[in-house]
Parts: C-alpha cells; structure tokens; sequence
C-alpha cells in the first residue's frame, strides 16, 4: 500500500507562511493585492477565481476583480490591462487564459509586468525557471510540485525523476525544477518510445499528460513517488481523476499523489504566495528608489 500524499496539509502549512508575511507587511503599511482579470464567463475559469479568493481571504490578501464582457474590443481590453499593469496598490495579476478567439493572446501575455505576473507565463518568468534565478514566478502548478516533495522530506537530490509531459506550463518548468535540486531529470513525451520502461526506473515519477488511467502499474516499482498532476473527467466515477489508473497503481508504488485532493489544492496556495512574495519585492524595489531619491 502506497503512502497517500494529500495537498490539503501542504496547503495548510504554505499559506500559515505566507499569513505571516502578511502581516509583516500590513505593519509596513502594505496590503498585498491580487488583481483576477477575466474576459467572459467560462466555468472553469469562474471555479478557479472562487477557489483563490477564498484562498487569499485565509491569508489575508486583498482582491480586486476586472470582469469583462466576451466580446470586449481589444483596444478596450488592453486599455484595462495596461491600468492594473501601472497601478501600484496592485501586486499581482492573474490573467485567465485562453482567451476569447478576437484577442490577441500572445500581445497580452508579453503585455503583463513580469514582477506582477504570479502565475509564470512571460518570458521572463520562464527564463527565471530555466535559468535558477528569481526573476519573476514560476509557474504554479510546477512549484506546488516541489512544494509536495518538501513538505513530505521527499529530497529530488541524487533521485532518478521522470517527468511525462513536457509543456511550458508544467513539465517543462517541473523538469528544470527538479534539475536545480540535483535531480538527474528525463522527460516523456508524445514521441518517447516505450515510456513505461523509462518511467519504472524513476525514483521520482511527475505525469502532467490529462490522459486518464495512461499511468499503468508498468510504470511504477514499489519505492517510487508519484506526482500526479493530471486532471480529466472520470465518466465512470462522475468526478475528476489524474493520469494514475489509482486503484492498480496505489498497491504496487511507494507514494502517490490523488486527484483530486493532491497538487491541486496546494496550487492555489502557490498563487497567493506569489501575490505576498510580489508585495515585498516591489515595495522593497520602491524603497530603494525612495531612498535613492532622498540622497539626491
């Protein structure tokens, strides 16, 4: 039987972290604040922004909402973009994507001010992610990745991890992750012949592919870790189910993550992290400039 690791404890102890910071700031005078930008009403995008709020009521971040219609022109749509882009009591911004088919997506993604964009998707908080430095985030999910893994003592150092998945939200980003904590990394993708064979030497397994039950017990061995941080519908069961075929792989792996209840609920943690983290660079960045200005 497999240890079950649930990101409802890992949840709990990242946004006590980051309750404490923020009120290290509200002390400074600083209320960090997310900013949710939504164009139209999709569903999932509407469950997402419920779950945040909620998440940045519990550790004290403020929210302010930009909702705009479906068919907003894209002259007006930047217009908004570029006001929360300069506005100072904003501290991050949480851009819903895709966007309606009108809008220019890629303009808008390469629009965001990199030092509010919290959930990782300019090139410059990609660079950071494959370069190891800190500027801007990475993206959420794969951080909550390795949020996982150290909150249960899991150390990528001198592991064999296996990443199946290789886009720029996740595996990638969860690949160079892994790599900066002296993980020796090798990723799966579409083309990967045979990548059960390569996943069952992992002593680190991360699947990110959405393809349900498409981790069998051929992937696994009895000491391996399992990410899971696949999401698709279960017809069968009525709910969301990972990439894990769970009811066979549990009993054969070490440790598994389920879905639901596993990085998910740890992502949006990460988020309001990011919101806290963004709050004290810029107001730190602020006060040297300040500082810098009164020596004048």
């Amino acid at each position: 039987m497999a240890k079950i690791l649930t990101g409802k404890e890992v949840a709990e102890a990242l946004n006590a972290r980051k309750a404490a910071d923020v009120e290290r700031l509200k002390l400074r005078g600083i209320i960090p604040t997310l900013c949710i930008f939504r164009v139209g009403n999709r569903t999932d995008d509407i469950s997402y922004e419920r779950g945040a709020m909620k998440r940045a009521e519990k550790v004290g971040v403020a929210v302010k909402q930009v909702i705009l219609p479906e068919d907003v022109s894209e002259d007006l749509f930047e217009e908004e973009l570029k006001k929360v882009n300069e506005d100072p009591r904003i501290h991050g911004i949480l851009l819903f994507r895709p966007l309606p088919a009108h809008l220019d997506g890629e303009k808008a993604r390469r629009m965001l001010n990199p030092a509010k964009d919290i959930d990782g998707s300019t090139d410059i908080s990609q660079a950071g992610v494959f370069t190891g430095s800190e500027s801007g985030f990475p993206p959420c999910t794969a951080e909550a990745v390795m949020e996982m893994l150290q909150f249960y003592g899991i150390d990528p150092a001198g592991k064999r991890a296996v990443v199946i998945g290789r886009s720029l939200v996740i595996g990638r980003p969860a690949a160079m992750m892994l790599m900066q904590k002296n993980a020796t990394v090798t990723v799966c993708h579409t083309r990967t012949p045979d990548p059960a064979a390569i996943a069952r030497e992992a002593d680190i397994l991360v699947t990110a592919t959405g393809q349900l039950r498409s981790v069998t017990p051929e992937f696994t061995n009895p000491d391996q870790v399992i990410i899971d941080v696949g999401i698709a519908w279960d017809e069968e069961k009525g709910r969301i189910a990972g990439d894990a075929d769970f009811d066979a792989v549990e009993p054969v792996t070490g440790a598994i993550s389920p879905v639901p209840g596993g990085v998910g609920a740890v992502t949006t943690s990460v988020l309001i992290g990011h919101v806290v983290d963004a709050a004290a660079k810029l107001s730190h960045y602020h006060t040297e400039q300040f500082a810098v200005f009164d020596e004048e």
